[in-house]
């Protein structure tokens, strides 16, 4: 029988006991690899100190570094295959490697979430710009997670994103457009001309208030005014339910969200594309994108940081919930970013 347990304030479930010999054998061995990973990484730091240091070089000692130990943390769950066992490892190596790791002001973020939720505005924006906030070791740990599969996505996303929607404003006038779970609306603000010229409406919604006054500041200095956008905090949740969203927001000619759905359980995510598709306008688009788990090495952000609120998920998965969420496959267009780890998928009312 499944039961739920607390490992150093981290709840965890299992089918069976943590202390099976089995799992901990191979704890031993994961913990056994973490030390010297530690020692290694203590080594590099005296070498970050040194002047002179090649700052190419460096960047490759550590990156190899950090793909060995991620893939002991890989092996280590293909070993053990016990939920509690690995959700318990990963506390373990994440407070061992604290002292250390907790340089990168990235990494650090994205271990403790002082906003309150994964994946708040502020690491993707340090993603956007892909420009180290650290000194030291931490500019090195920074830059490697800048280069991680995802948040190479991340970048690649929020380009494309933002020529989905361009090509829309150029063709269509005074569009209404919904933006599901905004957070800092970069692509919306380097819209800001496109926005203005063809009479388009934005209306950006997130319970966040300090990413919703973050682009506010943005949105005045690129002369958006609220006839132009209007931010809302709202919990985007509720838009699952039809008639309450359609109270709220109206009938709209673009929906789009990037990152939010990841988040979402498939049976509440079901619910909430069906509402969102009646939601447009006739010949309005729906635009989503989603991470493809095939593409990417998700040890990172299971072991390094704690950032496991986004599903693993497949394109076959996806394309199963859009079916679930009665959107017809005709009207569906599928597309890729350059690294192939997000889908996009932009739907067209029929």
């Amino acid at each position: 029988m499944e039961h739920a347990g607390t490992y150093r304030g981290e709840e965890v479930r299992s089918g069976s006991a943590f202390v099976e010999e089995r799992a901990k054998r191979y704890a031993e061995l994961l913990g056994a690899k973490t030390v010297q990973y530690v020692d290694q990484l203590r080594d590099f730091e005296v070498k970050c100190s040194r002047p002179g240091a090649d700052e190419e070089i460096l960047f490759e000692e550590l990156s190899t570094l950090n793909d060995s130990m991620l893939q002991a943390c890989a092996q280590f769950e293909q070993d053990v295959d016990d939920t509690f066992a690995i959700r318990s490892a990963q506390v373990d190596f994440r407070e061992k490697t604290n002292p250390i790791l907790s340089q990168s002001y990235g990494i650090n973020r994205a271990r403790i979430w002082p906003q309150g939720h994964q994946g708040d505005y502020n690491i993707l924006e340090m993603a956007y710009k892909n420009s180290p906030m650290s000194d030291g070791m931490g500019y090195y740990l920074d830059k490697y997670m800048m280069s991680t599969e995802i948040t190479v996505g991340v970048r690649e996303r929020i380009v494309k994103l933002r020529e989905l929607l361009r090509k829309e404003l150029i063709n269509r006038r005074e569009t209404k457009v919904l933006d599901v779970a905004c957070g800092s609306c970069r692509e919306v603000f380097e819209l800001a001309p496109e926005i203005k010229a063809s009479g388009a409406k934005f209306t950006c919604v997130d319970l966040d208030a300090d990413a919703l006054n973050f682009a506010l500041d943005r949105f005045e200095h690129a002369g958006l005014s609220e006839d132009h956008v209007e931010l809302r905090k709202y919990n985007a949740l509720r838009i699952f339910d039809y008639e309450t969203a359609v109270t709220e927001f109206g009938m709209q000619d673009i929906i789009y969200s990037v990152g939010y759905f990841d988040y979402l359980p498939d049976d509440f995510l079901v619910k909430l594309l069906r509402s969102l598709y009646k939601m447009l306008t006739p010949g309005g688009k729906l635009i989503a994108a989603f991470k493809e788990v095939n593409r990417y090495r998700p040890q990172f952000f299971h072991w390094m940081v704690n950032w496991d609120g986004f599903l693993q998920r497949t394109e076959d998965d996806f394309e199963r919930l859009l079916r679930l969420a009665n959107i017809p496959e005709s009207a569906i267009s599928i597309s890729r970013v350059a690294s192939g780890v997000i889908i996009f998928y932009t739907v067209t009312k029929e």
